[in-house]
């Protein structure tokens, strides 16, 4: 009878310890909407406050400097692009419809392949195939008043004089409405593809080379450093590789349907 009742005493308490760990010692995953264009009044907007606009796309929403930085090397330095657009455009390569420095800049943000910066491509493509997403689209969803704002502010970074026009026609962009949530995906292949992790890293038929290559990960990592990974990312650096390269915020990206997911799937590459 003892006995019975230290194991119930003892089960009762291994139950009490878990459902505390479940509601305390796990993180919270809280997803938030999809990305939207700011809200802009467009028809009082001056040029200098287009301009700075573009820059905090440029610096958050748009992601550019991820990549084009000096420290990773990872994709070609946003300066002075004025005095290499003609010589990009006349190479033998460029397969896009650009024909100056204002068009080249739209094209290579909604059509990063149509030229590729030698040296900048996917692996294995012969820099026929960009690693960096389409802008407009996926998880970075950048508006066409966005996209013509950083347009403006690199022109005036490099002082270029600025060639694009702040858009009349475009209605004001709406906010999401507050607790407004995004349908979420099913797949691995969905959630890859939306957050284009293809572009940084080699996974299925993706060749990115910025981040580790993920086809054998399960083979090093368990469920807990993958995530751990996926949501605190600077928490523990890949050999090799730089701090600050991964987006700090899919915890808040992800649904926690999604990110079991994806850990499952890449605990299953082996």
């Amino acid at each position: 009878m003892a006995n019975f009742l230290k194991m119930t005493i003892f089960s009762i308490a291994v139950v009490a310890a878990f459902a505390l760990y479940a509601n305390h010692g796990i993180p919270v995953i809280v997803p938030a909407a999809p990305p939207v264009e700011e809200k802009l009044d467009l028809g009082s907007m001056t040029m200098d406050q287009f301009v700075a606009l573009g820059e905090r796309v440029v610096q958050g929403k748009g992601t550019c400097m991820l990549c084009h930085n000096a420290l990773g090397g990872r994709a070609p330095l946003l300066e002075n692009f004025g005095s290499v657009t003609e010589k990009r455009l006349a190479d033998p390569r460029y397969e896009g419809e650009a024909t100056d420095v204002e068009s080249y800049l739209r094209e290579s943000m909604v059509e990063p392949s149509a030229f590729v910066v030698a040296g900048f491509g996917k692996a294995g493509s012969g820099d026929t195939e960009s690693p960096m997403p389409d802008v407009s689209g996926g998880s970075i969803g950048l508006g066409e008043a966005e996209i013509a704002a950083v347009i403006a502010y690199l022109q005036d970074a490099s002082g270029l004089d600025i060639t694009v026009e702040i858009p009349s026609d475009a209605a004001p962009a709406e906010e999401a409405a507050e607790g407004e949530a995004r349908e979420a995906f099913e797949t691995p292949e969905e959630i890859i593809a939306e957050f284009a992790c293809g572009a940084c890293h080699k996974i299925g038929a993706e060749e990115g080379e910025v981040g580790p290559d993920l086809r054998k990960i399960g083979d090093h990592l368990d469920r807990a450093a993958l995530r751990l990974a996926i949501l605190d990312p600077n928490a523990k650096i890949a050999k090799g590789f730089e701090p600050d390269a991964m987006p700090p915020d899919y915890g808040t990206q992800l649904y926690a349907s999604e990110l079991e997911i994806l850990i499952d799937y890449l605990a299953g590459l082996k």
